[in-house]
């Protein structure tokens, strides 16, 4: 009966050694798990423009986001001319960033020999062009402004 009695106590205090954690660590430890359960490579709220609908499901916002910054680099790209000495039929992707006050810049134009081949400044060119676009109102993950980086294909052809 004692052996029993002694066991008892000793898987008690086995038991009550998490009560002796501080308010601090259990704190911690939740917000650990928080941290892990938040899926960090999606946000809640694309980047809109005036014309998107904040309201909308969040699809339609993405198409609406991917529609209009299409356009807008559409239109500051339409006047540039190039001449080249050969064909082209290339794709060439840039890379942006939109941070959170919504300010889009370029990271990067992917650095192709067969296009700078032909054109040398290329690079130089599109980012100038497309440095100067308007702002948005930032994306957002769990209601806070985040940066949101993206990359789009730009197709030459010059046939």
């Amino acid at each position: 009966m004692q052996k029993y009695v002694l066991w008892i106590i000793f898987m008690g205090l086995l038991v009550s050694c998490e009560l002796f954690e501080s308010k601090e660590d259990k704190t911690q430890k939740l917000v650990n798990e928080e941290l892990m359960a938040i899926d960090w490579n999606d946000v809640d709220q694309y980047p809109l423009f005036e014309d998107c609908d904040e309201t909308a499901p969040k699809d339609a916002q993405q198409e609406c986001f991917q529609n209009v910054i299409t356009e807008y680099f559409s239109e500051a790209l339409a006047g540039l001319k190039f001449q080249v000495r050969n064909d082209m039929n290339d794709t060439v992707y840039i890379d942006f960033l939109i941070d959170e006050h919504g300010f889009i810049s370029v990271l990067g134009v992917e650095e192709k020999t067969s296009v700078l081949n032909e054109i040398s400044d290329f690079n130089t060119k599109i980012s100038e062009r497309l440095n100067d676009l308007t702002t948005v109102a930032p994306a957002l993950k769990r209601g806070n402004p985040v940066s949101l980086r993206f990359r789009l294909p730009l197709v030459l052809n010059t046939y």
